[in-house]
């Protein structure tokens, strides 16, 4: 059973944050699509889903990766969008220091050319370095970056913090960078 929650919520990070079409879905402009067509389109692509699966998989996910409305009618990713969605954010003030983790093989391009979105919509940045590391190694030997933060929100950069609390940013450039010495 747990193996096909993983299978199920993989599928739903596809297609609720990259490509819908996958299945058939449509998202509207918030990137919210229905529960009731998810399910639907999930179980016409060949899985078995109900809505008590899908409950599992939102309210089991430790990344809160996945969100209901109000009445849970609809559902949509928290971040992460490769799709131009509108997750109606409101900029926020973001702390002194944020932390990116990577792999160790990416640092000198990043100090290079700083931490570019590539195909989302945003840089995702954490409020902790033990996440940063847990992200980091998914790539790798992994490697924790400090952001300046609130020196970039002085210089005019704009942040927005998601539902489940990933820092989100357009870019962060290599001057705002420095290397965690403590992981």
């Amino acid at each position: 059973m747990e193996k096909e929650l993983k299978h199920i919520s993989k599928l739903m990070s596809l297609v609720l944050r990259h490509q819908p079409e996958t299945i058939g879905l449509r998202l509207d402009e918030q990137g919210w699509a229905s529960v009731d067509e998810l399910i639907e389109k999930m179980n016409a692509a060949g899985n078995h889903v109900d809505r008590n699966t899908i409950i599992a998989i939102v309210e089991g996910n430790d990344k809160q990766r996945f969100a209901f409305n109000g009445d849970q009618s609809k559902i949509r990713a928290s971040q992460g969008h490769s799709l131009a969605v509108d997750l109606t954010l409101e900029e926020q003030l973001p702390p002194e220091h944020l932390f990116h983790g990577t792999a160790v093989d990416f640092v000198d391009s990043i100090f290079e050319k700083g931490l570019q979105k590539q195909r989302r919509q945003h840089v995702h940045l954490s409020d902790n370095a033990t996440t940063a590391k847990a992200v980091g190694s998914r790539h790798g030997k992994p490697v924790v970056l400090i952001i300046a933060a609130r020196a970039m929100a002085t210089a005019g950069f704009t942040f927005y913090l998601s539902a489940n609390k990933v820092w989100l940013t357009g870019e962060v450039p290599p001057a705002y960078i420095r290397l965690s010495e403590t992981l």
